[in-house]
């Protein structure tokens, strides 16, 4: 069984690297018609994020601090380009500019990255203040140690909050946003192996909700991190139930939500993810989705995370949470794909020493 286990969260993890990098291009794009403008047929492999991006607000977006841009003549400090970001402030400028500018194809996304200090630091053993000092290198180094352009409003309120001042232990943030897809991403990593070294589900749920607090102080986001969490920890344990009756299990107790029902009206992708629930951020309709996704293509990875990419929206964050799912529910990786990431030979040497 340990063998097992060890498989199907190597698998996990390495699928969330790549629906991450999968969806980057076309992140946040709010009309799945301008994916299929820009990429005919839909996203089906890597590639480079364009230049121009039709639903961008990044000039929206506060560099101060989290959450949108207001009206201010304070003398505050710029996080972006001076404490976070170092010489990529000018793309937070102009109208249509795309969120992860001049990213490659197979290269991952700033909270991807994230997920890495968490990884490295389950290799020695997790601790909330070796993570904290991991998290704030990754983001303040002054050569860039990450290719993304753009930070989500919980990165820009922790950092305007420790240049203020206040411990990093109490940096995490409250915006319009907070409870969000993106806590999550983190989450996967910690409690899947934690998980697999036989840690109980009630102590990798506590330990998860203080991570979560770090970053993402939100008690909404919590209660699916813990519901989360539980759906990692019985499709990594799993026996007897499939992966669809955990799923099910699941959707019915976080969210009310009949999967089978919801699968058998047949409707398509964009009219669930877009139309019953938002293709936005905020965990009330992102969480519904992954768990749609994941029973709707149960038995097809691939399927799952090019059908997640290309509903457009938050598809990245989303797509970290679901392909960690999936590589669960199949146990194996999209090898094919994997092995194009940019950073897949020093992604697997991180999952295999947090592993073992």
């Amino acid at each position: 069984m340990a063998d097992l286990h060890e498989i199907r969260v190597t698998a996990a993890l390495k699928n969330a690297f790549v629906a991450d990098a999968l969806a980057m291009p076309v992140h946040w794009y709010y009309n799945p018609a301008d994916i299929l403008k820009d990429f005919p047929g839909g996203i089906q492999q890597f590639e480079d994020a364009p230049t121009y991006h039709p639903s961008s607000i990044m000039s929206l977006h506060s560099t101060r601090q989290g959450g949108r841009s207001k009206m201010s003549k304070s003398p505050e400090k710029e996080i972006v380009g001076d404490v976070i970001l170092k010489g990529k402030r000018q793309y937070w400028t102009g109208a249509h500019q795309h969120y992860h500018q001049g990213m490659k194809a197979g290269e991952n996304t700033l909270n991807a990255h994230c997920a890495r200090v968490v990884l490295r630091c389950l290799a020695d053993g997790y601790a909330r203040d070796k993570f904290l000092d991991g998290y704030i290198a990754l983001l303040c180094s002054q050569e860039p140690a990450h290719p993304d352009t753009y930070a989500e409003s919980f990165h820009r309120g922790f950092f305007a909050n420790l240049e203020q001042g206040k411990p990093a232990r109490q940096c995490g943030a409250v915006t319009h946003d907070t409870p969000s897809i993106g806590g999550l991403v983190m989450i996967g990593p910690l409690a899947l192996v934690r998980s697999a070294k036989g840690e109980s589900l009630e102590d990798i749920q506590q330990l998860s909700r203080r991570h979560l607090a770090l970053t993402h102080p939100s008690e909404e986001l919590a209660l699916i991190c813990d519901f989360y969490v539980e759906l990692l920890h019985r499709l990594l344990h799993r026996t007897e139930d499939s992966p669809q009756e955990i799923l099910s299990d699941i959707a019915m107790r976080s969210n009310k939500l009949s999967l089978s029902e919801l699968v058998a009206k047949q409707r398509s992708d964009i009219e669930i993810v877009g139309r019953r629930f938002s293709s936005a951020c905020y965990i009330s309709d992102a969480w519904p989705a992954v768990l749609y996704f994941a029973y709707r293509y149960a038995d097809d990875a691939k399927r799952a995370l090019t059908a997640n990419t290309n509903v457009g929206g938050d598809n990245v964050h989303r797509g970290f949470v679901l392909g960690t799912i999936m590589g669960l529910v199949e146990g194996a990786p999209i090898d094919t794909l994997y092995e194009q990431l940019v950073d897949a030979k020093a992604l697997g040497t991180e999952i295999q020493q947090a592993c073992r």
